[in-house]
């Protein structure tokens, strides 16, 4: 390992990150701003697909959510 702090929080952006996430079994959090501007989060779970404008994930409890690319940014933590 590079010895540094903690991991940071990587940002998935592209197909191939939500790719991997899914392939890897990643719990991502799916984080949308607040009324004051800052990001909260609104999920997380499992990428169970994606498409240009969706990601779908899977709850823990095996319930489904929709969230929008435009308007959510996805998240994990990185090993």
């Amino acid at each position: 390992m590079n010895g540094g702090l903690s991991a940071m929080p990587q940002t998935l952006v592209k197909n191939v990150d939500f790719f991997v996430a899914a392939l890897s079994q990643t719990f991502v959090s799916a984080l949308q701003l607040d009324p004051d501007g800052m990001y909260s989060q609104v999920g997380i779970g499992i990428v169970e697909k994606f498409a240009e404008d969706y990601v779908r994930l899977k709850r823990f409890d095996g319930s489904i959510s929709h969230y929008d690319r435009e308007i959510t940014k996805f998240q994990h933590n990185k090993a």
